[in-house]
Formats: structure tokens, C-alpha cells, sequence
């Protein structure tokens, strides 16, 4: 008896790898540039985000603001004037309430 010979088809298994390989190969290659594009987008958020920080560290201001003095009444040795300076001042936040009631007693009594 003789072996039996079994045929295969020729062309169709190649071109089915060859297919399923292609779309393979081609989507690895579309992952790998989608992870380099979003490593250079980390990196650029990365960089502005520094780049925000010095900005904000020259601009911070070196000394904390301080108004400056009321600029005396008209006639600043009267006692009103001065009275009036020191509600001023309180309105300003210069003065807590417990200050200008020890000064308005110093310039009282």
C-alpha cells in the first residue's frame, strides 16, 4: 500500500501570515510612537510646569507690602486731628481696636 500524499494549498497560508504579520508589525510600530509622543508631552508639561515655578519665584514680591503712614492732618497737634488719624488707622488695619484704645486714653488723659 502506498502512503497517501496530502496537498496543501500553496499561496493561501502565506498570504494569511504575511497579512496577520503586517497588521501586527503595523500596529506595534503605532503603539511605540504613540508611547514616544506621549513621553514628549510628559516632558513638556514637565518643563512648562518649571518654567511656571521660576516665573512665579521672580515675580513673588522680596518684602511683604506695607501701606504707607497716613500723612498727618492739617493742623496735626489738635487732638481731633489726631483722633481722627488713629480711627483712620484702625480702618486701615494698622491698629487693632485694643491699641487705639490705649492711644486715644494716651492722648485723653
Amino acid at each position: 500500500m502506498r502512503p497517501a500524499v496530502v496537498r496543501r494549498p500553496v499561496g493561501a497560508p502565506l498570504l494569511r501570515g504575511a497579512l496577520v504579520g503586517g497588521a501586527a508589525y503595523g500596529m506595534g510600530r503605532r503603539a511605540a510612537r504613540n508611547a514616544d509622543q506621549d513621553a514628549a508631552q510628559d516632558q513638556a508639561i514637565a518643563d512648562l510646569e518649571a518654567q511656571n515655578a521660576r516665573l512665579r519665584a521672580a515675580q513673588a514680591p522680596a518684602a511683604p507690602y506695607a501701606p504707607a503712614a497716613p500723612a498727618p492732618a492739617a493742623g496735626g497737634d489738635d487732638l481731633a486731628g489726631k483722633l481722627a488719624q488713629l480711627g483712620a488707622m484702625v480702618q486701615q488695619g494698622l491698629l487693632t481696636p485694643e491699641e487705639f484704645t490705649a492711644a486715644k486714653a494716651k492722648l485723653l488723659g
